[in-house]
């Protein structure tokens, strides 16, 4: 029986339907940044005072001042009091002034607010001040547990519903609650909203590269994967313009959701994997995707490889249970998990302390989109240069070492400490892009979505615990960067057990994982030899 990697070359592998698919796929992950610009994009203690307008009805003729003055109690600093006021009385003006004001309570009608840097911000709009100014962590955090969610939910769901479906549910949830979040019209339908478009989020930017790779062929295997988080890159800068330009939440999730109305549109003409389909024994429809794909290409494929398509095939059900019933794919997916986990973890401990960096906050984003992409560039051309293991290697224990170098450091050697963090912060962005394609090609088609699956929820796992190790800094400034760092070296020395997975066909079953991942080039060079004597067998008669 044909291997699906042979019908590739035979329909071609990287023809005009491949770039447009990867271009389908990949692109959206421009706008997925975008999604986090109403929490990230705030002040979290902004310049404000109560709302104090009941003492303009003994006299409209007060200036600000002067109102401030009499209904404001002062810090120690002198500055006005941002949670307390004095209580309102029926007295009259001369009184007030005459006597003062001296019992205060919180803000009973509201706050007025600075609009220096922003017009409106989802703190603002819903007073996420003083006794609840604790709701903006809880913002983040159920964002972040949204993206966990759809780790969950979407990874072992593909392999019953397909890459396809899966692809497709999670961009209708991204428009229909992007906008659900803009027009809330308090926290709580926002936070709802806020954690299905995490959720919706993670699970498309899972299954959209799976559903890409599974279409490419070896050599280009790694642009969908790479192209992915290099758009994303990208769509950090593009986050700090829009919101630098818009700085209002709301008119920004507006933009947003018009974006997304673009992807939602053209994703129903995506379609599924054929190698899925083969595995699900849904050979017809898998024989018609192929034909498609060769016309789109101009390829002719000879008719005894669509009756190899056509075949009956064994049904691999897949799911988690087929992972554990094997040791090597269980070393595999803990490895490999171990490794996402710990890049993602320094990731975000770094990124959650930019705001040290003492920076404008719109530069700092677009700076740190931007010096991204060459990581994202680098690795689509390493990947095929020294391979997937060597690459998650070296990336893995530069980062880890760059990181450690800060501890060599005193606190006070700003610039040093930034550039070395900020090259660790480079190498670990660069594993992540390597994992992403390293998880795809270890794991056979029956469980690869499973696997991608736990692989990312150890990715955002991290992502929740970083803020967490961050506060370990108060009994000592190192500790974090002592624990993140030494789980990336740690996780890079173990990636030395995983086989490499360069130019090798995709597994379809866990037999090929564990006995054969040494399919070589020189092994598929002999099945497109087969393919093309069977063609030309085909044409004699």
């Amino acid at each position: 029986m044909v291997d699906f990697g042979a019908i590739l070359r035979t329909i071609g592998d990287f023809g005009l339907f491949q770039k447009i698919i990867l271009l389908g796929l990949t692109l959206p992950n421009v706008f997925l940044p975008l999604f986090f610009c109403s929490f990230l994009f705030m002040e979290s203690d902004p310049d404000r005072h109560c709302n104090t307008d009941w003492i303009l009805q003994t006299d409209s003729n007060l200036t600000t001042d002067e109102q401030l003055n009499l209904t404001l109690p002062r810090e120690d600093d002198g500055t006005f009091s941002k949670c307390q006021m004095f209580v309102p009385v029926n007295w009259s003006i001369g009184s007030i002034r005459e006597n003062g004001l001296n019992e205060t309570r919180g803000c009973q009608n509201g706050w007025v607010y600075s609009r220096a840097m922003y017009e409106a911000t989802v703190v603002t709009d819903f007073d996420l001040v003083c006794d609840k100014s604790y709701m903006a962590e809880v913002v983040q955090a159920i964002f972040m547990s949204g993206l966990l969610a759809g780790s969950f939910i979407f990874g072992p769901t593909a392999e019953s519903y397909g890459r396809r479906r899966t692809t497709q549910l999670p961009v209708v949830l991204m428009q229909i609650f992007v906008i659900v979040a803009g027009v809330s019209p308090n926290v709580y339908v926002y936070i709802v909203a806020q954690f299905i478009v995490g959720t919706a989020l993670g699970g498309y930017r899972m299954n959209s590269t799976v559903l890409a790779t599974e279409w490419i062929g070896v050599t280009k295997r790694s642009f969908a994967s790479c192209l992915s988080q290099l758009f994303a890159a990208f769509g950090q800068c593009v986050m700090a313009g829009l919101v630098y330009g818009i700085r209002d939440w709301r008119k920004a999730q507006y933009i947003i959701g018009g974006a997304q109305a673009f992807v939602t549109l053209y994703i129903w003409w995506i379609p599924e994997s054929a190698r899925w389909l083969l595995e699900q024994g849904r050979t017809e429809e898998a024989n018609q995707l192929i034909r498609r794909v060769a016309a789109i290409n101009k390829r002719k494929i000879p008719d005894n490889l669509l009756d190899e398509v056509t075949r009956e095939r064994e049904v691999k059900s897949g799911g988690i249970k087929d992972i554990f019933t094997s040791a090597v794919l269980v070393k595999y997916l803990l490895i490999v998990s171990f490794a996402w986990f710990s890049l993602n973890l320094g990731y975000f401990s770094v990124i959650f302390n930019v705001g040290k960096f003492g920076l404008n906050i719109f530069l700092v984003q677009f700076l740190f989109g931007i010096t991204e992409m060459p990581a994202h560039l680098l690795c689509i051309w390493f990947l095929e240069l020294i391979g997937r293991k060597k690459s998650l290697i070296s990336t893995l224990l530069t980062g880890g070492v760059f990181c450690l170098l800060t501890l060599a450091f005193p606190r006070d050697c700003a610039i040093v400490i930034t550039a070395l963090v900020t090259a660790g912060k480079f190498f670990l962005n660069w594993a992540g892009s390597v994992c992403l394609i390293y998880i795809q090609e270890l794991f056979p088609t029956s469980v690869r979505q499973t696997a991608v699956g736990f692989g990312s929820i150890a990715y955002r796992g991290a992502g929740l615990m970083s803020p967490l190790l961050n506060m370990l800094a108060i009994y000592h400034w190192a500790i974090p960067i002592l624990v993140f760092s030494s789980l990336a070296v740690t996780s890079g020395a173990l990636v030395f057990l995983l086989p490499e997975t360069r130019r090798t066909e995709l597994p379809d079953s866990a037999n090929e994982t564990e006995g054969n991942r040494n399919m070589s080039t020189k092994k598929m060079g002999s099945d497109s030899n087969v393919v093309e004597q069977n063609g030309r067998n085909s044409t004699k008669l």
